[in-house]
This record gives structure tokens, C-alpha cells and sequence, in this order.
């Protein structure tokens, strides 16, 4: 945490937990949940958080959310931080398109480092609840679930090209002629092919653009299974701009992030227009993404993300940011990219830091209507606040606080005081056992 991020003196260090003390509210079960929803009242996009892509608790929260918002406002689908054609496939699962034996089956199929954040007991428990509540449902009634990232560019390719063998011979050459185009760097993250652009400037960037203005413009003819189709189209474009993504590698600094926060936007635009104008979307990523970064200083190295993008385009009465953290825990993660998985100790939360407020405030879970706190005394500065990615190293965690001014970058805040790490189905020795507590509960 930076020096200037510190509290200029201990009275307004005791003013910050004066005022979260006063206006916290108590989280125990899913009834404690009616404020918020009372705070989201007729908005249209609901953006939950994360301090981890590890962790039980913001899993089961969000789910206990999530399915509220789902009966009892309407709620169209859940799209995550996650790759387009793995999440398409839970998507057909939940909305019985495919009969396979179980979400968990469905899930394993998730090999993309780091698998866990998908691939893990927590998210087959809401699957498995979406199949149910869709049930006896009209396919355009039937809650949907969706992923917003650009990383899948191989994966991408692949499905396009097994949907056009079947339906578009013309559009298939198309799509094998980019495919083996992009052969010679298919590396596990894009940095073959990253590299490969500091040689030849251009290479594969017209072949993809190609590729999808064709399977945009024979959109039309793909009207027996429409969300296939639009599947498709997707897939290109995740193609177009995961090319662009490490195309933006090169540049450095924030470039790479912006790149694919506007995807996650265009995406969530995307399936907004989908679903029609009525639609209304929950968006599961890291607080990171869904955090105004306008209130952080994201902002000061010229970065935005999806919530603030959300908040300019619909306005902040139609955008609900909801932020999560803890003070400390376990959470699974890896000590550099693609290593195995592991369960970490999270240490207490660093003083004057966010964390360290809430605990100081009362150790019992919170949940905070930040509305209430913008004129609070003491919170009208940039505090730390913990970010832990899927790199994590809890020895060395000064670099995982990111100075934000907390009743800008949210609307409401879950603190959970003691977190736990959450269940991955390929976490050996025991990959594969349900959790005893499966389906989870609060």
C-alpha cells in the first residue's frame, strides 16, 4: 500500500471505523441479502465481485444473489469472467440442449489454466440449480450463462469451424484458412504468436476480420438454431479481438488490459441485444474488472474496466457494482502461471488497509450499502484495497492493494471475515470427490 493511501492521522483512521460501524449491516443468511436487493430495485445490470478467483465464500454469495435476482427480478443470465466456447457449453447444459451426465462432467471439460475458477464444485451446485429452474421454461425464458473473455482464441477457432462443417461449407474454408494461419504460435497464452508480430507486423489480423464480417453478413442463414449462430459470431469475434489482445502485448503499460475489458463490454452488449431490450445481465468477475476503476488508480496509468465502461453507457441507475472481500483465509491459487494449484494461507489484511477498517469495525461479516458512506467521515480518501489474482505469493503482498476511493468504485460491499479456500474438481489427491457440504449453502 502506497504512502499516500495512509491515514494522515488516527483520528480519521477512528472516523472510517466509526462509519462503517454505524451503517453495517449484519450477513449471516440469504434473508440478509433483501437491502441490497432493495438497493438493485429496477436496475438492469448487476456487477459482482471478487477479491480472488479462489475462494468459497464469493462463490456461494454470488450464487445466493444471483439465483434471487434470477426469481424474483427477472434476471436473464450470468456472464463471467471466463472463456466464450467453455461457458457456451454450460450454457446448452443448463438450458437441457445437451444431456450430459451432470454439471460436473460438463465442467472437467474446462482445461484452460487456471482451471479452478470454473472447473470447481461451487459452480456445478448453480448449474445444477439453473437446469432445475429452467425447467418446464420456454427456451427464451430459460436463464442463460455466458463468458466474457477474450483469451480463448484457439478454442474459438475450433468451434467456429466445427459449426460451419456442418451448416456453411463456403464459410468454412473461410475459417480454416485463418485457423492455419494462426497454427504456427499456438502457444498456451498467445505470447508465440505476441512475438511473432514484432517480425511480421500484421499477420493474421485481416484473416480474422475476414472471417467474421463473412459469418456476420450469412447470420440469416443460420436460423434453425439461433443461439448457435449467434454462438458463431461470437467466436469470431472473440477471434478478432483476442488478435488484438496480444497484438496490444507489444505496446505494454495498461494497453493489453483495456483490449480486453472493452471485449468483456462489447460482449455484455452483445448478449444484451440478444435477449432482447427488456434483458437484464449479472456479470461475475474480479473485483479488479468490476470496480469502477475511475475511483482507483487504474485510472492514473490510463486503464478502465467493465464497470466503469457499464456505468458511461447505461448510467449508474442501471448499473449496480457490487464489491466482495475478507480479511483473511485460504484461497487456491498458483505461485506463478501455470503452476499447479494450491491452497494458500491469506494473511490479516494489512493495517489502515480496507480489510483491516472492516475487521476493526467488528469482526462478524457485513454487508455495506456504500451509498451511505460517501460522506463519511474518514473514507474520503484512497485507501488500499486487496486484490489477489490467480499469481499469488501472500508473503510479498504490497503489490496486492490497489488505492480506491470505496464508495466511488462500489455500490455495496460483502465482508467476510474468515474465508475459505473453494473446491476445484482437478485438485489433486482428491480431484473428482464432491465436497461433504456439496451443494453448498449459507
Amino acid at each position: 500500500m502506497r504512502s499516500k493511501d495512509v491515514f494522515k492521522a488516527a483520528a480519521d483512521q477512528q472516523k472510517a471505523i466509526g462509519s462503517i460501524r454505524v451503517k453495517a449491516r449484519p450477513l449471516r443468511t440469504a434473508e440478509d441479502l433483501d437491502p441490497l436487493l432493495e438497493r438493485i430495485g429496477d436496475a438492469r445490470i448487476v456487477m459482482l465481485g471478487e477479491a480472488s478467483h479462489g475462494t468459497h465464500e464469493y462463490y456461494t454469495w454470488r450464487s445466493l444473489i444471483s439465483k434471487r435476482l434470477i426469481q424474483e427480478k427477472g434476471f436473464d443470465f450470468i456472464a463471467v469472467e471466463g472463456d466464450w466456447p467453455d461457458c457456451y457449453c454450460i450454457n446448452r447444459y443448463i438450458k437441457g440442449y445437451d444431456n450430459a451426465a451432470g454439471a460436473g462432467k460438463v465442467l472437467r471439460q474446462f482445461n484452460r489454466w487456471p482451471t479452478w475458477m470454473w472447473a470447481n464444485w461451487e459452480v456445478a451446485a448453480l448449474a445444477e440449480w439453473l437446469r432445475n429452474h429452467n425447467k418446464n421454461k420456454t427456451p427464451q425464458a430459460r436463464a442463460g450463462f455466458y463468458g466474457l473473455d477474450v483469451y480463448s482464441l484457439w478454442e474459438s477457432m475450433e468451434s467456429i469451424q466445427a459449426y460451419l462443417k456442418k451448416t456453411d461449407p463456403q464459410a468454412y474454408e473461410l475459417a480454416k484458412k485463418a485457423a492455419r494461419c494462426f497454427e504456427p504460435y499456438m502457444g498456451e497464452d498467445g505470447r508465440d504468436y505476441a512475438l511473432a508480430l514484432r517480425l511480421v507486423p500484421e499477420l493474421c489480423e485481416a484473416k480474422v476480420i475476414d472471417l467474421l464480417l463473412e459469418i456476420q453478413k450469412r447470420m440469416p442463414l443460420y436460423d434453425r438454431d439461433f443461439e448457435n449462430a449467434f454462438s458463431t459470431e461470437q467466436n469470431a469475434l472473440v477471434a478478432v479481438n483476442a488478435e488484438r489482445y496480444y497484438r496490444s502485448m507489444l505496446q505494454g503499460g495498461g494497453a493489453s488490459w483495456n483490449v480486453r475489458d472493452s471485449h468483456m463490454q462489447e460482449t455484455l452488449e452483445r448478449l444484451l441485444d440478444f435477449h432482447g431490450p427488456q434483458a437484464k445481465a449479472l456479470v461475475w468477475a474480479h473485483n479488479t474488472h468490476i470496480g469502477d476503476a475511475a475511483a482507483t488508480d487504474m485510472a492514473d496509468a490510463g486503464m478502465y474496466n467493465i464497470g466503469q465502461l457499464a456505468r458511461q453507457r447505461w448510467g449508474h441507475e442501471a448499473v449496480v457494482l457490487i464489491g466482495f472481500g475478507s480479511y483473511e483465509g485460504t484461497v487456491v491459487a498458483g505461485d506463478e502461471w501455470g503452476a499447479p494449484m494450491q491452497i494458500m494461507q491469506v494473511p490479516e489484511g494489512k493495517k489502515d488497509s480496507w480489510e483491516w477498517l472492516l475487521q476493526a469495525a467488528g469482526k462478524e461479516n457485513k454487508l455495506l450499502l456504500l451509498d451511505e458512506l460517501k460522506d463519511a467521515a474518514g473514507l474520503d480518501h484512497k485507501i488500499g484495497h486487496r486484490a489477489i489474482g490467480v499469481v499469488y505469493h501472500p508473503g510479498y503482498e504490497y503489490g496486492n492493494y490497489v488505492p480506491s476511493l470505496l464508495p466511488a468504485r462500489y455500490d455495496a460491499f460483502l465482508y467476510i471475515h474468515h474465508t475459505k479456500a473453494l473446491h476445484p474438481m482437478h485438485l489433486q489427491p482428491h480431484g473428482g470427490q464432491i465436497p461433504e457440504t456439496y451443494p453448498f449453502g449459507v
